[in-house]
This record gives C-alpha cells, structure tokens and sequence, in this order.
C-alpha cells in the first residue's frame, strides 16, 4: 500500500461518508454529509451494498419542485401548488395538489420511484430498511412502484396528525352548499416500510453479523417493540421558524425513524431527497452519521444553514420518547 492509498484509507476510517461525495459539492455537518447532487445520478454512483438504511420524504408528485412550479409558488400564483387562505388568523403554508396529476403524469411518477427502487436496491446493504413518506392520495401507486423496483414491502407505519387540508367546501360554491365538503379531512399520513431482500438463505441473524442491517431496532435497551402507528405533532413553529420548507417534518418524528432504521444503531443513513436537512439533523441529535442530497440549490443551502440548528433543539416528543430525555 502506497503512501496516498494509506492516507485515503485513513480518511475514509475517519469519514465512512467521504467516498461517497464523490466530485459534488458538499459540506460537513457533525458527522454528516450534505450534498448538492440529482439524487438519481448520485444513487447510480454509489457503490452497491453501501448505505444501511433510508428515510426520506421525495417529492410525491413530481413535478411539484421543478423550477417552474417552485417559481409559481413563489409568485402566489399556485400552479400545481394550492395556496391557501389564512383561517383562524393563521397563515397556511402551499400544499402540492396531488389530485391535479393526470394519467400521464401518474404514469410518469411509476416510472419515476421504479427506477429510484432499483437505484437503492443496488447502493443498500442487503436486509437495509427504506421509510419513506407518502400520502393518501398516491400511497397504493408509490408502494407499487417501489415493490416493482426490487424492494420488498414489509408494511406502513401511520402517522396520525391532523393538519389543515383542502376539501372543506366546494370551491367558489361555499355558501351554495354549506353541507358538503369535496374531501374528508386529512388525520394520518403513511410511510412506506421496505426493505432490500436478504440473500436466499440468510436469516436475519445472519444478516445482522454481516451486513449490520436486516431487522429495525427495538426502544430504549430493548425494552418494547415499536409499533405501526405513531401519534405525531405538526410541526412545531420553532422548527418552521428555522427551515422555512413546505413539507418540513418534525423533529419528534425523524428522530424516532433514524432510530428505529439501524438495528445495531450503527451504519449510514441517506436521505436522498433531503429538503431542508431535517433527516440529517435528526441523525446528528441521535448521533447517527447520515448523507443528504439535495438538487435544487435554494433548499440545500438552507439545509447548511437549519441542519445544525434543527439537531440542537430538544425535544420532548411521543412514544419511545416518554423514556428518553430531551433527544
């Protein structure tokens, strides 16, 4: 082993992220990685039974984070983005209306997380867990496509949290028919489970010895068996205040789901779809070393900014957080 050889070995011992950087910029945050890269073509790099686990929120609709909709947005003028009115004296954020899309594009968005599946397949670790955020509306067609992709289904976790949603009465027709509403209110949200097939023939067991992945891990020393349902938050304002993303997830959430994705509470997480950070950040608050990859510009550099910031809140949230203190 040459000298440079050894010192990348050295480097790559003491950063387990830095090899997949690859030539993208990117910044260190704690033990974590941001980088500024098309998640796609950054997946496609990495090295096949690489990452251990992933928990992300993608762009459900797909074309809700082009530029030209994100510029709609910007300017008020919606687009595919609902803008609502204030109610109750309080300003709602822009929600992506995933009823708009047509056959074409929800075909285009099969297409879209089939290839994304066999792209994680290929960089996850055998038996390594994908969560992955969706929605009601396009749940049963998202989860198909990742199955399709080489992923294997293994359930949803349900987040129940009422937010503010569309729905409530008929457009332009409100005191025409007080009595109806278009939607029921919105009370949950489903994550998709997945998880990369074990080798034929391997058990779990096996697979935690050799890949450090294969199972989810259980709460606090072992002590209970996560369930499929967690009682969640909305966003807390002083989240919101910091990373002013449309889709921003709380903190008392992530930070359950970078627990649970490592059995052995150890490994490197992505989140490929990273946003403002807040997998990363709930990473570092949970001292786990994470890679976030973000394409559009404006958001990756809010993340540098509200990763560190997120990580450093505490939080007293729900379920195995009744044992922990102030994560």
């Amino acid at each position: 082993m040459n000298d440079s050889t050894k010192t990348g070995a050295i480097r790559e011992s003491l950063d387990p992220l830095a090899p997949l950087v690859d030539d993208y910029p990117n910044e260190k945050v704690g033990r974590s990685r941001l980088v500024l890269a098309d998640c796609f073509e950054w997946l496609a790099r990495v090295p096949e039974n690489t990452l251990h686990a992933v928990v992300t929120d993608p762009p459900y609709g797909v074309k809700e984070y082009e530029s030209e909709q994100l510029e709609k947005r910007e300017n008020g003028h919606g687009g595919i983005w609902r803008i609502p009115p204030s109610f109750d004296g309080s300003t709602r954020s822009p929600l992506p209306r995933f009823t708009a899309l047509n056959a074409k594009e929800r075909s285009v968005l099969v297409a879209y997380f089939t290839r994304w599946s066999e792209l994680v397949t290929h960089a996850l670790r055998p038996g390594g867990h994908v969560f992955i955020a969706s929605n009601s509306f396009l749940s049963n067609i998202v989860f198909s496509a990742l199955a399709d992709g080489g992923l294997e289904f293994r359930g949803e976790l349900i987040r129940l949290v009422r937010t503010l949603r569309g729905g409530n009465r008929p457009k332009n027709a409100e005191e025409e028919f007080p009595g109806v509403c278009s939607t029921i209110r919105g009370a949950y949200e489903p994550w998709g489970i997945f998880r990369k097939p074990l080798p034929s023939g391997m058990k779990v067991s096996d697979c935690l010895l050799e890949y450090q992945t294969g199972g989810l891990r259980r709460g606090v020393n072992g002590a209970h068996q996560f369930t499929d349902v967690i009682v969640s938050e909305r966003t807390p304002r002083r989240e919101r205040e910091i990373a002013d993303h449309p889709s921003l997830k709380p903190q008392s959430l992530l930070r359950q789901l970078v627990y649970m994705a490592l059995p052995l509470g150890v490994g490197i997480i992505a989140d490929p779809f990273m946003g403002s950070g807040s997998t990363v950040a709930a990473g570092e608050a949970m001292g786990l070393a994470c890679i976030g990859v973000e394409r559009y510009q404006p958001y990756y550099e809010m993340a540098l900014d509200a990763a560190p910031k997120l990580a450093a809140l505490p939080t007293k949230g729900f379920s195995f957080y009744d044992e922990l203190e102030d994560l």
